[in-house]
């Protein structure tokens, strides 16, 4: 089997750490956010991945060497010079996907995080016999996304309804998608959205059907919605792998802990937290709610409550951090400063606090 992931984009809702890095390289659970699709994928039997990108393909290709070897996947990379959307890319990466063979290939988002029940999803395509499968997540609040109407009993879809004003249903696109190769011939050679031109004319011809997701989804392509999705995964794999999480007189709730971390004394670690290779926590930091990515150092007494910490980034002394604050890459908070949600650019110290919301440059 193939899969072809859209890695397309920018990234800007989840700047300044996208300023060093693609988005799907960012660290998410101490690995990068698209490691954990390309696992997934590679454990139900995919072969090979191909990345739908725009923007630096080369530095994803260099980065992603080392695990195509380790998990024994062919990873190459379809370039676009121009926006093609969420099914121009597709039809760019047609002679990739469609190898003569007739199998189905997925599709993914690529700041899409679940359980990635991919095995189940092809059980169901198999057992519909349609011409494609979406996955779908229940919401609380459907009137802020577009919902997919469907029959409950067949999984078939029926209409989709974009932000609708009265209850017609509580279920959206939850953007991983099982394809036969016959939808490239839908496609054309020009930015198009799979969601609102391709797949409601296949839903029209009653071969569209939709699976519901088991478990816990986030797109977590934005930093609120980033802590949001880290605990939710953290939750999940309390439950599937409990050994993969951290334990111990300092730990309250699920946090994950790098091996290759150093703890001090006196800390007091959790809900909710990540902290990657190589970090340093020094004697009576608080930590919640928060991710510490890789070489970054927290020093004594430090708080940290809601946010993500840059990589090879430093929290000084006795410094209090709130309120979705995220440093980039080697930012250097001072010994006491207090930062209530700023947003700091990489390479920068910070000396003075941050009383309110804002962006330093």
């Amino acid at each position: 089997m193939k899969a072809l992931i859209l890695v397309g984009g920018f990234g800007t809702r989840l700047r300044p750490l996208t300023l060093s890095l693609p988005k799907p390289l960012v660290d998410f659970a101490n690995k990068p956010m698209i490691l954990h699709q390309i696992e997934a994928l590679q454990a139900v039997g995919v072969k090979e991945v191909i990345l739908a990108i725009n923007y630096q393909p080369e530095v994803m290709l260099g980065f992603m060497k080392e695990f195509e070897t380790r998990l024994a996947i062919k990873i190459v990379c379809s370039q676009e010079f121009e926006p093609m959307g969420t099914a121009g890319p597709l039809a760019l990466a047609r002679e990739k996907l469609d190898d003569g063979s007739g199998k189905p290939f997925f599709v993914l988002n690529s700041d899409v995080i679940s359980e990635y029940p991919l095995q189940k999803m092809i059980d169901f395509h198999k057992f519909h016999g349609g011409e494609a499968s979406i996955m779908v997540t229940k919401v609380d609040e459907p009137s802020k996304y577009g919902v997919v109407v469907l029959d409950d009993n067949s999984g078939e879809v029926q209409r989709f309804v974009e932000k609708p004003k009265s209850f017609v249903g509580n279920k959206i696109n939850a953007g991983i998608y099982l394809l036969n190769p016959e939808v490239l011939d839908r496609i054309e050679m020009r930015p198009t959205s799979i969601e609102k031109e391709v797949f409601p004319n296949i839903a029209k011809e009653r071969k569209l059907f939709a699976m519901v997701l088991p478990g816990f989804w986030m797109d977590v392509g934005q930093p609120r919605d980033y802590v949001t999705g880290l605990r939710l995964y953290l939750e999940s794999l309390q439950k599937r792998s409990p050994e993969k999480l951290a334990k111990g007189l300092n730990i309250v709730g699920n946090v994950m802990i790098d091996k290759s971390a150093s703890i001090g004394e006196g800390c007091l670690i959790g809900p909710d937290v990540s902290v990657g290779q190589n970090c340093v926590i020094e004697d009576g930091v608080r930590l919640s709610r928060c991710t510490i990515m890789r070489g970054a150092r927290v020093k004594r007494h430090a708080c940290i409550s809601g946010g993500i910490i840059g990589w090879h980034s430093t929290v000084g002394q006795w410094a209090r951090v709130d309120n979705m604050t995220v440093l980039g890459e080697d930012v250097h908070l001072s010994d006491e400063v207090y930062s209530n949600g700023g947003v700091v650019l990489p390479h920068k110290e910070i000396k003075n606090s941050i009383l309110k919301p804002e962006i330093v440059m």
